[in-house]
């Protein structure tokens, strides 16, 4: 999550609620995405920290357990921005610029300054997010799926590049014929002629094999390993595949839908939410002017319910037995807007109880939290370090070029 401040009731049922049963299921990894805030936000970061400190309290008040998962700050994991770095080298301009989020958000946010590569390449980031703790999944709602999506397809030609690695046995000269049929699959390789020509003319030379691996290496990267595996044939066992990076799938997450107190999305910017932080009476004010049926002029009027935001909420914080009755009255006018509102408003007031109790704890002890922050960053940093491990030697065959180390002696 960014760190925007506060949380608020559509954070909870668009994203903790679900959170908190993945927990208990896997091994998480959540962060508080500073370095994302900066992609929409860079002109003022003075918030950041506070805003950071808020977020994190509002996670643990509603039970993410730090002795479950692992709760940390993006920027305190120097990996996620290498990693970055290195997928940047490989990804396609278009493959940003496709992305629908892109030119949505550039329409959306008029107001600010967006033509940054920050901007544009923040679902690359997303991805070195994700691959740095070799993800098996990501928890995900529909439109985010194109992100994963991307995530995917930058492994896979990562792989391809970096993990694709070809035997020496290949370029003997007893299997020239094997070669011939294999480029030819490929395609014309000109440079400047055939490769198969020049392997028959010219000899497998050093030159030769460097120019065969890397168009071997390319080619993979473009139709993709599996489909690269399939047109070898026999000839595949000369070649080994490694997975340097490992590609996740996505976890779809179904979200009830929470209208703000407007009827609209549930959004800081509308100025229609619920906070897990507002004291009982800012929330019974709250309801007090939320939205309800537009078509209930009068007390007298009945109501539908399936279009109340109101009553959506009642389906949330209301014991089912008192959801079926209010329905009913509302159809009916048995019951008025006003009488319904409050009803609702206690059983929030109830429901979000214990999270506040939680908060107050932690308000009182802010340090903890950062402690929390700081020892999930170091069990972050130390999976994210083997995976950059492994992606650096890939990519620049560290342990090829340095001798073995001798034990002992001086």
């Amino acid at each position: 999550m960014r760190p925007t401040g506060r949380l608020h009731l559509g954070h909870y049922f668009g994203a903790l609620q679900n959170w908190l049963k993945l927990q208990e299921e896997y091994e998480c990894f959540f962060f508080v995405a500073d370095w994302h805030a900066l992609t929409t936000h860079y002109e003022d970061t003075s918030s950041v920290a506070e805003n950071t400190l808020q977020v994190a309290t509002d996670w643990l008040s509603v039970g993410l357990d730090p002795a479950k998962s692992t709760m940390f700050v993006q920027s305190s994991i120097i990996e996620h921005a290498e990693l970055h770095v290195l997928l940047s080298m490989i990804t396609p301009l278009s493959w940003l610029e496709r992305v629908p989020t892109y030119k949505e958000q550039i329409e959306n946010l008029k107001d600010r300054d967006l033509g940054t590569y920050g901007f544009l390449g923040y679902p690359l980031l997303q991805s070195a997010d994700i691959v740095v703790y070799d993800a098996d999944f990501v928890p995900v709602g529909e439109d985010q799926v194109p992100h994963v999506e991307l995530t995917r397809e930058v492994v896979r030609r990562f792989n391809a590049h970096f993990g694709l690695k070809v035997k020496d046995a290949l370029f003997q000269d007893s299997y020239r014929d094997d070669l011939h049929h294999v480029l030819m699959k490929m395609g014309e390789l000109e440079k400047p002629m055939p490769l198969w020509k020049l392997v028959e003319q010219g000899g497998m030379r050093a030159e030769t094999r460097a120019l065969l691996r890397s168009e071997m290496r390319k080619h993979a990267a473009e139709v993709g390993i599996d489909n690269f595996r399939r047109s070898l044939g026999t000839l595949k066992k000369y070649f080994i595949w490694g997975e340097v990076l490992h590609e996740p799938g996505h976890l779809l997450t179904e979200t009830p839908r929470l209208p703000g107190t407007d009827g609209r999305r549930m959004a800081k910017s509308y100025g229609n939410a619920i906070w897990l932080s507002d004291p009982p009476d800012e929330i019974r004010n709250k309801v007090r002017n939320m939205m309800t049926d537009p078509q209930r002029q009068r007390r007298t009027d009945p109501g539908r319910p399936e279009v109340c935001p109101v009553f959506a909420w009642h389906k949330l914080f209301s014991a089912p037995d008192l959801v079926a009755r209010i329905d009913g009255e509302c159809r009916t006018a048995a019951i008025g807007c006003v009488d319904c509102k409050k009803l609702m408003a206690e059983n929030l007031v109830t429901w979000i109880e214990p999270i506040q109790e939680r908060r107050k704890e932690l308000e009182a002890h802010p340090q903890k939290v950062w402690d929390i922050l700081d020892a999930g960053g170091k069990k972050a940093h130390a999976a994210a370090r083997r995976t950059m491990k492994r992606v650096r030697n890939a990519i620049f065959k560290w342990d090829e070029a340095r001798p073995p180390r001798r034990a002992g002696g001086n």
